[in-house]
């Protein structure tokens, strides 16, 4: 369901620039930067279910989540997935290759019918190589990523599950650290989802959100939950 370079759908990256404003990485960029991503963006359409990019295939550039969601994994021998983040609008991913041009480390499926801005690797190259400014502002997202997956480890190891799941429902509202024009309150996130995210049973998870619920902090509908207590739960999270 890709848009082909030259298709109508591939020429509207500029419609949907508003909507990167509300990452804090993209707001923060010089226009001259901004007007280049978009300018070599492609729009890219998955269905739910749909892989865009597999462990081991070659790096073909970066990416943003403008609506729907990325579920980033593994899957195992036996079929299990290993879940390491969804990614909801307005999250960039892909940054990785963009360094160092090797393979992809994980999977990538959408997760319900997606809509993705494509910075292909190609042109995307050329201007790190030609713009110090722009090899800056990669490095920085990537540093960005670089600081969660070292928080995420050391919750991981240390902190009990009622804590883990505050600190990971106000990261997720939080855009994962990158959202500039608030907190989004509803998490399109299944519960099982949220268990793999955390390293946790379902049932562990299930029962750490039923107390939650029953103290206001939250409320849980069919694959979703809506954060209503933002302070309880940062409470929670701080232990």
């Amino acid at each position: 369901m890709d848009s082909a370079p030259n298709s109508p759908a591939s020429l509207g990256a500029q419609a949907h620039r508003e909507r990167l404003y509300a990452s804090s990485w993209f707001g923060a960029l010089g226009t001259p930067l901004q007007d280049a991503l978009i300018g070599m963006a492609v729009v890219r359409r998955l269905g739910s279910g749909e892989a865009l990019f597999r462990r081991g295939d070659p790096s073909d550039g970066l990416y943003c989540v403008v609506d729907g969601a990325i579920r980033v994994g593994a899957t195992r021998a036996d079929g299990r997935e290993s879940l390491l983040a969804v990614l909801e609008p307005v999250n960039w991913f892909g940054e990785i290759g963009v360094f160092d041009r090797q393979a992809r480390t994980h999977d990538a499926h959408a997760d319900g019918d997606t809509l993705l801005l494509h910075m292909p690797q190609a042109p995307l190259a050329a201007l790190l190589d030609s713009s110090p400014e722009s090899l800056r502002a990669i490095a920085l997202l990537l540093t960005h990523k670089l600081r969660l997956t070292f928080t995420v480890l050391e919750e991981t190891t240390l902190l009990p599950a009622a804590e883990r799941v505050a600190r990971r429902l106000l990261l997720m509202a939080d855009g994962y650290g990158d959202l500039r024009l608030g907190t989004r309150r509803v998490l399109r996130v299944p519960q099982e989802l949220l268990a793999q995210l955390l390293a946790l049973s379902r049932q562990t998870v299930n029962q750490v959100l039923k107390d939650f619920e029953t103290r206001g902090l939250l409320r849980l509908a069919y694959g979703e939950i809506e954060l209503l207590d933002f302070a309880g739960l940062r409470a929670l999270a701080r232990g």
